[in-house]
């Protein structure tokens, strides 16, 4: 879980902005996204393995324009 001390008269919005920009780096809202519904292992498999087959082909096309 990250957190952000607060500095020396920080405003409390800019305190909110540092600790939004913290969490999104940190993925977290991501992955509460991703948990938000069940999702049944067999749609885990097709969606890992799509995205194996999108990067297969995003290195092929690279390697053939060398």
């Amino acid at each position: 879980m990250p957190f952000v001390k607060a500095r020396e008269g920080e405003p409390m919005e800019r305190l909110v902005r540092r600790f939004q920009k913290a969490c999104e780096k940190s993925g977290v809202l991501s992955e509460v996204r991703r948990r938000q519904f069940y999702e049944k292992p067999s749609e885990i498999e097709k969606r890992d393995e799509s995205q194996r087959q999108r990067k297969i082909r995003k290195i092929s096309r690279m390697l053939r324009n060398r």
